[in-house]
């Protein structure tokens, strides 16, 4: 009894385990869906922008060396999203791997601030020896990544001002094909030449370019802060939306063994519970051969006795 009582409690708890599984499964899944979109808009976001330097480009052609320069990056700094929370495979490890073998390829003075977005991320870049200067927490929702970024965007100001970098690169985990996703790397700052120059060659789509109205750097910073804002927002929806589909993953494995133990623990609590019946239908049979018996003893008693009785003469 004491075997089957120990089997059914832990049924009892692979049960509820596999409750907790499939409500994060589908919590996952829903947020998977809310940064989907959120990615598809900012596309969009991008888009504008890239027509807005297009026109900026086309108003002043001589601007693509002035913008792009000739300088390579000599000090760029990084930001690195990850993850708040675990329970999403390696999805943590694979990106702070990716950024730790660049930045340790790099000399010492070469070396700009780091920051990290995401408690275990921070985490593993302090035990690669890349201590972040700053660990940002992830935004609960799609809606909330706006704040992130304005924040970031403070942070890559102050950088610029005290002259402590002179580039910025985003490191962050992009979706790829369902729940694969693909440590990626995007340059920031400076802006590319080749992206520059492609954009000023490119021929205006509409009949007529619009004008300008206003002082062009102006107007150039503007675009820019808005090209950085964009940049960043993507990326933390992409990466938001690779966490998610590696919990999702997770989880569904998490499910699978989950019901596998169940399939186990079920056989065992069918095995044990059917022998306990069996033991206890023997014990009602022997106790109903030992009545009967009993019963064919006393019969056989009293037909032996002698009669005590007179005839009538």
């Amino acid at each position: 009894m004491q075997a089957y009582e120990r089997i059914r409690r832990r049924l009892e708890t692979a049960e509820d385990l596999r409750s907790i599984v499939r409500t994060m499964k589908a919590l996952a899944t829903v947020s998977i869906r809310q940064y989907e979109v959120a990615v598809a808009a900012l596309e969009e976001y991008a888009r504008n922008v890239d027509y807005g330097l297009q026109i900026l480009l086309h108003t002043r052609p001589g601007a693509v060396g002035e913008i792009a320069g000739d300088e390579a990056v000599h000090r760029a700094g990084a930001i690195v999203f990850g993850s708040d929370q675990g329970l999403c495979g390696a999805f943590n490890e694979r990106i702070a791997a990716y950024f730790l073998d660049q930045h340790q390829a790099r000399r010492a003075e070469a070396r700009g601030p780091v920051l990290a977005v995401g408690a275990r991320i921070g985490a593993r870049l302090a035990d690669g020896g890349a201590q972040p200067e700053a660990t940002l927490s992830l935004p609960a929702s799609a809606a909330l990544i706006g704040s992130l970024v304005e924040d970031l965007l403070a942070r890559i100001d102050g950088w610029r001002t005290a002259g402590s970098t002179d580039g910025i690169r985003v490191y962050f985990n992009r979706p790829y094909s369902g729940a694969i996703f693909r440590p990626t790397v995007r340059t920031v700052l400076p802006f590319e030449r080749a992206r520059l120059e492609a954009l000023a060659a490119e021929p205006w789509r509409p009949r007529a370019l619009p004008m300008a109205a206003g002082d062009w750097t102006s107007l150039f910073t503007s675009v820019v802060r808005q090209y950085l804002f964009v940049t960043l927002c993507r990326a933390a929806a992409e990466s938001l939306a690779s966490e998610h589909a590696s919990r999702r993953a997770a989880m569904h494995a998490a499910e699978q063994n989950v019901d596998d133990r169940l399939l186990i623990l079920r056989g065992e609590f069918h095995l044990h519970r059917q022998s306990s019946i069996t033991t206890e239908l023997l014990d009602i049979v022997s106790g109903y051969q030992v009545l009967a018996r009993r019963d064919q003893t006393s019969q056989r008693t009293v037909s032996s006795r002698p009669s005590t009785g007179h005839q009538d003469t």
